[in-house]
């Protein structure tokens, strides 16, 4: 550290006294070139004169605005347009000193009889502008000397192709803005140690045929994968921060197919040597190709949660954890996480304390949703007014094994929470569901649509609570889902392993099921299962596919994927809603949100199996889900 101040200080020492040089140099070469090459002695002398203040007001202003410190070789637009500034202000400064100084050799002269020459005069206003000019451009040379030999260097060689330095790491470039040029100026910067920026594409068409900063625009985004044949493309940075959704996933299965390496270039970075476009980029994700534009929320509909005490149970999951983020933007009083796990719960609490600075205040509670005490002292203590139940048992083949488990967290868990939200007049209460409830062929997703008609009995017997669950698809993501057991299994080096070749789901982000869930919070008017308009599903061996070519490897090739065959209760496809659902489903305030008709069902039977469940046998599990559920369908 004291070695670099070292360099710094000797650095500025000699910045400092070239700049002394260079602007007393200039001024005189400027009135010498005015007054047509004659200097006589009072010319000469009354310049001597003017070297002290014109020194301390050209170094005190670049001291003041900082010009000493900057590393000049990293330096951007924003330190040029300081030197200019400070420039103009030491003019006008000396303008003022020359100004002041003539007028008081004229007061002493004229007023008080001093018989003295005229020291100081106001020289011609060209000479000050033409000076000023001259030393921003002078001086700005002096200080990216060294930089601009080094660039023409190295871009000489880089164009020559001699350079045995440059990495043959070759770059292309999608997007010639803003970003896209930030990051061909920082690969300059590093003597492209970094990559070498050879082509750049853009869907502008005034753009192409042109240049940034060199490099040229050579086509648009869809001859992608021309541009790496062409130009020995190594890796691809897409820098364009504007775009539909729609334009960027297609730009970016152009790009996967190229086999190259993929980095997204940060939307919030700008070069001005301060920040750099080549640390803030990423690797290129599966979410990247799976995204859809974000379902818009309507803020005053959620505005229910202003000032008001929400809890989330099983809060500290990965969706229940969203979910607490998505709600703590609408300013909530309160925030209370209960879960069984403690870790979770507690991370995600000191996560929203450091965003929101304890506002909204964050209480966690440990407990079960099974356990009804538990649940009534935590009611009593916060009193909610919103809640979202999260908590619940979902991985699907850990529940074929352990079906009695599922029934008593979920379903029992779901009844317990739903009573106690009632008894305490909860204004709101959304159960979080799945599309595995629809025909389930699993434990899971048959416990799931026993919760979907518990919320639909309390709706129809609650004076005060207004009941709704969500379904929703896979969440890409979350614990339990397939893409990080896919970059587990790539990280080993594969195989990755896929059910079935024509296996397919639903899939959303998390960040999209948990903003689902807040708006249904605000549009329901109770007793409805809200469902997403989630586009067309996916097949997981094309998502494998996908994910092995983001991570640069060739699939079947490099890395292999193997067909294990459907686990248990595991269906080929899914659906999102039942066919007695669709008569009557329509649209909500939000496009993306549709309302599914509710089935009947006798809520006598389904209170009297609710009973049972402390009491049965872990073998009657699936008989009990049979009665309860007629359309599922189990192998075992």
């Amino acid at each position: 550290m004291q070695n670099k101040k070292r360099v710094l200080n000797k650095r500025a020492v000699g910045l400092t006294l070239a700049d002394i040089v260079i602007i007393n140099v200039i001024y005189f070469v400027m009135v010498f070139v005015h007054w047509n090459f004659i200097m006589d002695e009072s010319l000469a002398r009354q310049l001597s004169l003017r070297i002290p203040y014109v020194i301390l007001a050209y170094i005190g202003v670049y001291a003041l605005f900082h010009l000493y410190n900057i590393i000049w070789r990293y330096a951007g637009l924003y330190e040029i347009i300081r030197f200019g500034v400070s420039t103009i202000l030491a003019t006008v400064i000396v303008w003022s000193c020359d100004y002041a100084g003539m007028k008081l050799c004229r007061y002493l002269i004229e007023t008080k009889g001093v018989d003295m020459p005229l020291y100081f005069n106001v020289l011609p206003p060209s000479v000050y502008i033409d000076s000023a000019l001259l030393i921003m451009a002078i001086c700005l040379f002096v200080r990216i000397w060294n930089r601009s030999m080094r660039l023409l260097t190295t871009e000489g060689k880089r164009r020559s192709g001699k350079n045995s330095v440059i990495p043959a790491k070759r770059i292309l470039i999608v997007g010639a803005g803003s970003v896209g040029s930030a990051l061909v100026t920082e690969l300059q910067m590093t003597d492209y140690r970094l990559g070498v920026p050879v082509a750049v594409l853009d869907d502008d068409v005034k753009k192409q045929g042109l240049s940034v900063i060199g490099t040229p625009v050579v086509g648009n985004c869809d001859q992608v994968a021309a541009a790496v044949k062409k130009y020995e493309i190594d890796q691809i940075y897409f820098c364009i921060t504007d775009i539909a959704e729609a334009r960027k996933r297609e730009i970016l299965e152009k790009m996967v197919e190229t086999g190259c390496v993929i980095k997204m270039a940060s939307d919030h970075t700008e070069f001005t040597g301060r920040k750099s476009t080549l640390k803030e980029a990423r690797q290129v994700d599966i979410l990247d190709l799976l995204s859809r534009p974000q379902i818009e929320l309507n803020r005053e509909i959620c505005r229910y949660l202003h000032d008001e005490v929400v809890l989330v149970t099983g809060g500290g999951g990965s969706i229940g954890s969203e979910l607490c983020r998505q709600i703590a933007r609408y300013n909530p009083e309160k925030i209370v996480i209960f879960d069984i796990y403690e870790n979770n719960a507690y991370a995600l609490k000191n996560s929203l304390d450091l965003q929101y600075f304890g506002t909204p205040q964050i209480e966690i509670r440990i407990g079960s949703v099974r356990e009804e005490d538990r649940l009534r002292e935590v009611f009593e203590e916060f009193h909610p007014t919103s809640v979202f139940h999260a908590a619940a048992h979902k991985h699907v083949p850990l529940m074929e094994e352990s079906p009695y488990e599922a029934i008593k967290n979920n379903i029992l868990g779901t009844y317990n929470t739903a009573k106690i939200a009632d008894e305490f007049g909860v204004r709101n209460f959304v159960l979080l569901s799945t599309d595995k409830a629809v025909n389930p062929t699993n434990v899971m997703g048959a416990s799931k649509r026993c919760c979907e008609l518990v919320i639909q009995h309390f709706a129809k017997i609650s004076k005060s609570t207004k009941f709704a669950a969500v379904r929703f698809g896979n969440v890409l993501g979350s614990n339990g889902s397939v893409i990080p057991l896919f970059k587990e299994q790539l990280e080993h080096g594969g195989p990755l392993t896929v059910t079935h070749p024509d296996i397919t789901r639903y899939f959303m982000t998390i960040p999209e099921a948990a903003q689902l869930v807040v708006q249904a919070g605000g549009l329901a008017k109770g007793g409805e299962i809200f469902v997403l308009d989630m586009g067309e599903p996916v097949k997981i061996v094309t998502l494998a596919e996908k994910l092995i070519k983001l991570s640069g490897y060739e699939p079947y090739v490099d890395i292999d994927i193997q067909f294990t065959g459907l686990r248990p209760g595991e269906k080929l496809y899914e659906e999102l809603i039942l066919p007695s659902e669709k008569a009557g489903m329509h649209k909500t305030e939000n496009d993306k949100i549709f309302v599914a008709a509710p089935s009947e069902f006798d809520d006598a039977a389904l209170m009297r199996h609710i009973a049972r469940i402390p009491e049965m046998t872990p073998q009657e599990s699936r008989a009990f889900l049979k009665e309860l559920v007629p359309n599922y369908k189990s192998d075992k």
